[in-house]
Parts: structure tokens; sequence; C-alpha cells
């Protein structure tokens, strides 16, 4: 339903907009199509790599890992691998779905995602260039923290 709703809302600003100015709104349908293909492909080959990956790791890995009898270990593991691995996020949620289903734990899952999207791991030379070594370490250090309570609060709601 939500998505019904923004469908509707994005159809009503385009007619507004198509009411105020034909051309320029031709011109932004135009910008929007071309990014919009321009990233199709992309988006592709990152969920055909995703879906690589989890058919190459055999589920009892993926069960052991971040499923397994503690789920201390499981969440620090699943933060862990979060920390290192480079995913947009709009690829991280159908992949945790997919551990889920593949026996992880729910709290591996939530440290996974939320260290993905939080922890910088990858951008931390960056940070330390433009914010200085202190910063970046306390930032990433707060963020995994936080990463660890966001995880065992999505336990408690769930």
């Amino acid at each position: 339903m939500p998505t019904a709703i923004l469908i509707g809302l994005a159809v009503a600003l385009v007619a507004y907009s198509w009411s105020q100015d034909k051309a320029r709104t031709r011109r932004g349908i135009g910008m929007a199509k071309r990014q919009l293909l321009g990233t199709v492909g992309q988006i592709g080959a990152i969920l055909a790599l995703v879906g690589w990956v989890l058919a190459m790791i055999p589920e009892s890995y993926i069960r052991a890992v971040m499923g397994g009898s503690s789920a201390f270990l499981s969440t620090v593991y699943g933060a862990v691998i979060g920390t290192v691995t480079i995913l947009p996020a709009f690829v991280a949620f159908p992949l945790a779905a997919s551990l889920i289903e593949r026996g992880a734990h729910v709290i591996a899952v939530a440290a996974f995602v939320t260290t993905l999207t939080m922890v910088g791991f990858a951008t931390f030379p960056i940070e330390v260039r433009h914010f200085g070594m202190r910063f970046a370490l306390l930032r990433n250090a707060a963020s995994f923290v936080a990463a660890l309570l966001i995880a065992l609060g999505m336990v408690i709601l769930l």
C-alpha cells in the first residue's frame, strides 16, 4: 500500500509540474530516464554478484558463522563481516532476508546490515585524510558499538 501511495504522489507531482512548464518537465523526465537506465545495469550486476556469492557459500557455512549456537559470537561475526563488506544499502536488505532464510540469527544479520552502512572500513583512509586519525577511529568505533546496540534493539523489537 505505501508503494501505491508513493507512485500516486509522484504521478500527481509530475502532472502538476507538467501543468506549470511542459518543456522543463519533459527535460526532467528525460534526465530521470537516463539516470535510471544508467544505474539499472549496475544494480543488476550487484544483485547478480550477491546471488552468485550466496549460491557459492554453503547454507551450512552461513548457519555456522551467523546462526551458530552462540548468538553473541554470531552477532560479532555478522558485525565484522558487515564492517569489511562494500555493498550499497539497497542490496543489503534483500541479502539480509536471504541470510535469515539460510539460518542466520536475526541479531547477527541486523549487526551485519548496520555495520555495513555505519562503519567505514573501506573509506577509513579517506576519513583519516580529511578528518584526522583520532576522529576516524572514534567515529568508526562508536559506529561499531552503536551497530551492536541497534542489533540488540532489533531482536528486542522483533
